[in-house]
């Protein structure tokens, strides 16, 4: 018998016990975003949305990030459902909300969120955004601006360039942007998962595009959060901030971009006490205490 064989058939159970672990992860088998029992479906702008209630109170959206679906905060939706209507939604074209269309925006995905509040008669919420989330949350308080009481947005930004996004992760985007728009020129049938992807990637690589000018006309109290080492630069996620009227800006040290999974417990009691206390404006001698 070959020596490589030999160590294939040594490795063998250990391959299948990492695979097993990982199927075993909370994301795969958390009951949110397939709950039978609370999922439905919203017609929305010309697609079936896929959506998810949970607890009692004040409503609160939350929103997920690029490519992302309703199961990513799986640690928010138990916290926050103890005291508010959690509405959780699959973005068009991610998780179970299909949309085969060319086109995909920040802006058509704000509008989507806006319809599905007035699809289930709520004049106003709060809302949590992650990335791609948090870029549909500024843009709800920018285009509907009386839907939104208090906005807390993670990991967002405003233009899709070096002076905002990492380089790495900003070259790397491109070159996934490039790699799949290739593979679907190749392909003699189109590939509506590649089709799909693209859209995603596009929104990565070429898109938002939100001026600071926007931002000043924000008038709920916003959270800006942030990783020290997140794909947005810290300075990017400080200008939004800055650029807000009446903002807190929260930067984590020791993080990267997953603020509500690696610092669920951070993350959730900061953004609770932000939501359940009222907003105070600092200045004067109050920056002394």
């Amino acid at each position: 018998m070959k020596l490589k064989t030999i160590l294939l058939l040594l490795l063998l159970p250990l391959v299948k016990l990492t695979i097993a672990q990982q199927a075993k992860s909370p994301f795969d088998t958390t009951m949110y975003g397939r709950n039978a029992a609370v999922g439905k479906y919203a017609d929305i702008r010309g697609f079936k949305m896929y959506y998810e209630t949970y607890g009692k109170g004040e409503p609160l959206l939350i929103i997920h990030g690029n490519g992302g679906s309703i199961n990513n905060f799986l640690y928010q939706i138990p916290y926050f459902a103890k005291n508010y209507q959690v509405i959780i939604a699959d973005s068009r074209a991610q998780g179970k909300s299909i949309d085969a269309k060319d086109s995909l925006s920040y802006e058509m995905m704000t509008d989507d969120l806006n319809a599905l509040l007035d699809n289930l008669h709520l004049k106003s919420c709060y809302v949590i955004g992650w990335s791609d989330g948090g870029i549909n949350g500024l843009l709800l308080a920018i285009r509907h601006p009386d839907k939104v009481k208090k906005l807390a947005v993670t990991g967002a930004n405003l233009w899709p360039d070096t002076t905002a996004i990492d380089p790495f992760v900003y070259n790397w985007a491109l070159k996934m942007n490039n790699t799949v728009t290739d593979s679907l020129k190749k392909l003699k049938s189109s590939s509506p998962k590649l089709k799909n992807e693209l859209k995603l990637l596009h929104l990565l690589t070429y898109e938002p595009h939100i001026t600071v000018e926007q931002l000043h006309s924000i008038t709920c109290p916003t959270l800006v959060i942030g990783g020290d080492h997140d794909v947005i630069l810290p300075k990017h996620t400080m200008l939004i901030a800055q650029s807000i009227p009446n903002s807190y800006l929260w930067i984590l040290p020791n993080s990267g971009h997953s603020t509500p999974i690696y610092y669920k417990d951070q993350f959730n009691a900061v953004v609770g006490d932000f939501f359940s206390k009222p907003f105070r404006k600092i200045d004067g001698y109050g920056r002394f205490n």
